[in-house]
């Protein structure tokens, strides 16, 4: 039975090419597709809004949604042009459009 030995550079060697090889998966990995679909807990999540808030937002025809059964459902582009709709560069601006 032979014996190997492993020096401190071996191990930061193999340690860099298991990060190199990771960075490499993690790249070519496709990134996980949004789904184009989302649930109401969903859009209060990334909104960081209340069931009323949300509730309020339908009625007042501020987010366009679908019901099927008892289930509300938000398309992610809705929701993401939306914001960019709200999107202010000046703190001051966003207060006085209230």
């Amino acid at each position: 039975m032979a014996v190997d030995i492993l020096t401190k550079d071996d191990l930061n060697s193999f340690k860099n090419e298991l990060f190199e090889e990771l960075k490499t998966l993690i790249r070519a990995k496709p990134n996980l597709q949004q789904k184009e679909w989302l649930k109401s807990y969903e859009v209060r999540k990334m909104l960081g809004i209340s069931p009323g808030t949300l509730q309020q937002m339908r009625i007042n025809g501020t987010i366009a949604f679908s019901q099927v059964g008892g289930l509300m459902f938000y398309k992610y582009d809705d929701i993401v042009k939306l914001m960019e709709k709200n999107r202010y560069k000046n703190p001051l601006t966003a207060r006085n459009s209230k």
